[in-house]
């Protein structure tokens, strides 16, 4: 048996509640991993709220990434994967993060990046692989372009905000205070728009000599897709991943036609495992290098006993936090 943390039924933080579950065992393309963290996101607060199941097959308990070591998996897996017994890996997985022991797809298991804790390991896979698919594979961000990002401060904003940088593009990032502003300059923002005093479409238009940005990375959807429209460039490119905002948007489509505009839409979680390898080879390429040189950081917030998840929970949803918020076994 092992620790875990399960969901009691829809509802606030309280319905997160420690348990013990059987040990899950590796199948084939599997490897088993004991976790020394866990990541927390903001699907898994949608997961608890009964508005994000898991895909067919995916455990129930929540959780999509996790850090840890090697304990089980068939030679042929551990060869596919490149690691051995007792190696330190972290990993995206579908479900079933929040426990002592994890299975994850050989396909997704990723070896740390040298100089990194299992923290901030923990930290990475969730929002790295979301921000490499969508800024950079479907929106094809170029070195020179600009970005426009909302929720600068967010797990997958801090991450944004630094590959786009690390690669050569511009950045205009949105927060919600004067000091989170601050942060996403820290971070490497060219610019930073405090969405609670300003409009960020005239600040993205001034910021870009009035050309616009050439790729928004949205988290809000609702009646923000309206208003990127007007502040992406020719020839550019909207990448909604989540719709915090609301799922109705209406739009003028006459700047689609006349701008030339690509709107795009994704989730990752029940995309197949062949999909989510060709990721992760791509982040091993070409991020775990910046990771380990030191132009790519994880931030994490704050890293908190497992046992709290409910308070990591309550953490997450307050929006007080910059960065990733870790839970530790």
């Amino acid at each position: 048996m092992m620790r875990a943390i399960e969901i009691t039924g829809a509802g606030g933080p309280e319905v997160l509640r420690p348990t013990q579950r059987p040990q899950p065992q590796p199948s084939a393309g599997e490897l088993l991993i004991r976790v020394a963290a866990s990541g927390v996101n903001r699907p898994d607060v949608l997961q608890r709220k009964g508005l994000y199941p898991p895909p067919p097959g995916a455990s129930d308990l929540p959780g999509l990434e996790v850090a840890g070591t090697v304990a089980a998996g068939a030679p042929e897996d551990l060869e596919s994967a490149g690691v051995a017994l007792g190696d330190r890996v972290c990993a995206l997985v579908a479900g079933g993060g929040y426990a002592q022991w994890c299975v994850a797809p050989v396909g997704q298991v990723l070896p740390v990046p040298h100089g990194l804790g299992d923290v901030e390991a923990a930290s990475l896979p969730e929002t790295f692989f979301t921000v490499w698919q969508n800024v950079f594979e479907i929106a094809a961000l170029q070195a020179g372009e600009w970005l426009l990002v909302h929720g600068g401060t967010s797990g997958i904003g801090v991450a944004a905000i630094q590959l786009a940088k690390a690669r050569g593009a511009h950045v205009v990032a949105t927060a919600g205070s004067a000091d989170k502003c601050a942060a996403c300059l820290q971070l490497g923002a060219d610019f930073a728009v405090d969405y609670r005093q300003q409009d960020f479409v005239p600040e993205a238009l001034a910021a870009t000599g009035g050309r616009g940005v050439d790729v928004v990375l949205d988290m809000v959807a609702g009646d923000y897709v309206a208003r990127e429209l007007r502040c992406l460039a020719d020839d550019g490119r909207l990448a909604i991943i989540a719709v915090q905002g609301g799922t109705k948007s209406e739009i003028d489509a006459g700047i689609v036609l006349r701008k030339r505009l690509t709107i795009t839409g994704s989730t990752l979680r029940a995309r197949p495992a062949a999909y989510k390898a060709a990721l992760a080879r791509a982040l091993r390429a070409q991020v775990w290098p910046l990771i380990e040189a030191g132009a790519v950081r994880p931030v994490v917030h704050r890293a908190m006993p497992a046992d709290e998840a409910a308070a990591a929970h309550a953490l997450m949803e307050s929006g007080t936090h910059v960065g990733k918020i870790v839970l530790t076994w």
